[in-house]
């Protein structure tokens, strides 16, 4: 496959970290010249300063997703610097799982929740719209979740908010076809980034595993430990049981490295192996 990626403009955020930081410095490794954005400035630092310690052009930007206006700024920022905007990846996310029985506890990581991941993706599309239609071409990619595709116990919430980034997305895709590319990531669980240190109740989890829970347990046990079974921790393995972010970085990687007129729409990415019901 040829380079694509080479030349883009390619906004990202939530880029001081996990999926964010990895598709920031995979897609600069090929050319691309990356605006990173995150509320995070020392996180944010770290990641210009591993790009452009491998020679790659990077800016940072502070921006909160949540605030329609930095978003703005954010966009505004990517053309007078690069006089374009090829890409955004809509990245930044939490994840708050819990129970409605968990209400109090959970209501002010829920309203975040809600800002952040339905807002902050609306936000991002919204900012970046007007500059792609006039170029002629554009690329939005959403990341989501398996969480979006059906409802279970324990994430009323964090589901809700990635089911609506699958409408918002799939909604674009129609509005703007012929003009602006939409990518869907769906990404099973992947515990090697932070996003699972938000979690209000950590049983909120077994939704999403029914009778796989014990299984689960034993495997995370194993691939956890300080010897991990080759079985469940090797990609190269049927068995692979946790995704490690990179393999999802480089999914999302490939979906921006097509050519303009090649669209993948829908992407769910798990490890063959999980124990994820949905």
């Amino acid at each position: 496959m040829g380079n694509y990626v080479d030349g883009k403009v390619i906004v990202v955020t939530g880029a001081g970290g996990g999926f964010g930081r990895l598709v920031a410095q995979k897609t600069a490794a090929l050319g691309a010249r990356i605006v990173a954005a995150d509320i995070d400035r020392d996180s944010l630092d770290e990641t210009i300063r591993l790009i452009q310690g491998e020679e790659g052009v990077a800016e940072a930007v502070i921006a909160d997703v949540t605030r329609l206006t930095q978003m703005r700024a954010l966009a505004a920022r990517a053309v007078d610097q690069f006089q374009a905007i090829d890409v955004i990846v809509n990245n930044a996310g939490v994840m708050p799982l819990a129970f409605y029985a968990d209400h109090e506890r959970a209501a002010e990581a829920w309203d975040h929740c809600i800002d952040v991941n339905f807002k902050g993706v609306l936000h991002g599309i919204a900012a970046v719209h007007d500059q792609m239609i006039q170029q002629g071409r554009g690329h939005v990619v959403n990341v989501s979740s398996i969480y979006g595709n059906y409802p279970v116990a324990g994430a009323g919430v964090y589901g809700a908010t990635k089911a609506a980034v699958n409408v918002l997305s799939e909604s674009l895709r129609q509005e703007s076809q012929g003009r602006i590319k939409v990518t869907t990531i769906r990404p099973t669980g992947v515990p090697g980034t932070a996003l699972g240190e938000g979690i209000i109740n950590p049983a909120a989890i077994n939704g999403i595993l029914g009778a796989n829970a014990p299984e689960f347990m034993e495997k995370a046990a194993a691939v956890f430990s300080e010897n991990p079974p080759e079985e469940f921790s090797s990609p190269e393995k049927i068995g692979y049981f946790s995704l490690a972010p990179e393999l999802l970085a480089d999914q999302i990687v490939y979906a921006i490295n097509q050519p303009w007129g090649v669209s993948i729409s829908d992407v769910t990415v798990r490890a063959a192996g999980d124990s994820y019901l949905i």
